[in-house]
């Protein structure tokens, strides 16, 4: 009965999702969670949309952090690590008294403004200032968001991307800190999701999600410091529309 209630189109969403979610973050470090509940949404409950995201986001940063590790420089990851594990909590423990709907609408607005900007700016302007204060209070930011809605990556992304720093570097930053926000966010809420459907959802996204992962890995080799940071302007304007239809 539980084979039988995956239904052709239901697979076929699944794996659409997996494999566009994971190509977006294979190639950009970025947007799987967004990328991928934009479609699965189409076919899945949302308890259900919300295991496959956590469950296969944690899956495929663990992979992809892997051939990143040699862009990870500690010092500059440690600040944003502190930050997100103090803002994680935070934003768990406003889950039920937050209108998360009307979190993922600000939080839209302001990618799509902020893409907009970063895709028709001829130069985008380089932070210097402030430190590692600055930089733990972006991750505290974007803990609270991850612990809210999932969005853990924005504002760490975003702000790599002000600071100048390469697409390696910036990668080295965000992606791990994603991961780390996802493994949180489960110890703190727990594998209530986790049902007999839920694992073989899981189970079947698999092979389209390490083949978009694998395919993303491949475009992002090939991508020079200018067409990343397009890429990722990109990604994030349409992240942020994908939140607000």
């Amino acid at each position: 009965m539980l084979v039988a209630s995956l239904s052709l189109q239901v697979l076929g969403i699944v794996w659409l999702g997996a494999f566009a979610g994971a190509l977006a973050a294979g190639g950009a470090g970025f947007a799987f969670a967004l990328t991928a509940s934009a479609i699965w949404l189409h076919a899945l409950e949302p308890l259900h949309t919300t295991m496959l995201v956590v469950a296969c986001g944690t899956l495929l940063h663990t992979t992809l952090v892997w051939p990143m590790r040699r862009s990870i420089e500690l010092k500059r990851f440690w600040p944003f690590a502190l930050g997100g594990l103090i803002g994680i909590p935070v934003g768990v423990a406003l889950l039920t008294q937050t209108d998360v709907s009307k979190v993922k609408v600000a939080v839209g607005v302001f990618l799509v403004l902020y893409g907009l900007y970063a895709v028709l700016a001829p130069r985008l302007p380089v932070i210097q200032g402030g430190g590692r204060s600055s930089d733990a209070f972006v991750g505290f930011l974007g803990g609270i968001l991850g612990g809210l809605g999932g969005f853990s990556g924005v504002l760490p992304t975003i702000w790599t991307q002000l600071r100048g720093w390469s697409k390696g570097t910036a990668r080295g930053v965000y992606q791990p800190f994603i991961l780390l926000a996802h493994m949180a966010t489960l110890l703190l809420l727990g594998a209530t999701t986790l049902d007999a459907t839920g694992f073989l959802l899981v189970a079947v996204s698999l092979p389209a999600l390490f083949a978009g992962a694998w395919l993303g890995l491949q475009i992002y080799g090939r991508l020079d410091e200018r067409l990343f940071r397009r890429l990722l302007s990109i990604l994030l304007l349409l992240s942020g529309v994908t939140l607000l239809v």
